[in-house]
């Protein structure tokens, strides 16, 4: 596994990451299949984006980057910061929204751990 990246688990369910930039980036597609429990998350994601994002002209809150699919292979993947998640999290409705965003926040919390404490990292990535 490449140490810049990794999977992350909420309730069970994969959420792909990767630094980027010295910041997690989160699969948008991982982060609405959490949310919405849609057996179609890819498609979800699509009709959202429209809605709320492009048909509003709203700068987006995402950047694409290459992530492991199901395949093994690198694709092109929706991703987004933690602050950008929380604004995608906002325009889902889902009742999972509130343990997510306390999830996330520790998620947060444990890099800015990593950064004033670089053998925190390590140890980190020595377990994954």
């Amino acid at each position: 596994m490449n140490p810049k990246n990794a999977m992350v688990v909420f309730q069970d369910k994969k959420i792909r990451r990767i630094l980027y930039g010295n910041e997690w980036y989160f699969s948008v597609v991982d982060i609405i299949e959490v949310l919405t429990d849609s057996p179609t998350p890819r498609q979800y994601w699509g009709k959202a984006k429209e809605r709320e994002f492009i048909a509003l002209e709203v700068s987006p809150i995402w950047v694409q980057l290459k992530l492991p699919a199901e395949d093994g292979k690198l694709r092109f993947t929706d991703c987004v910061t933690t602050k950008n998640a929380f604004r995608l999290i906002q325009s889902v409705p889902s009742k999972k929204a509130e343990p997510f965003k306390q999830w996330l926040a520790q998620v947060g919390y444990e890099r800015v751990q990593e950064i004033e404490n670089p053998e925190l990292a390590q140890k980190r990535m020595k377990e994954i």
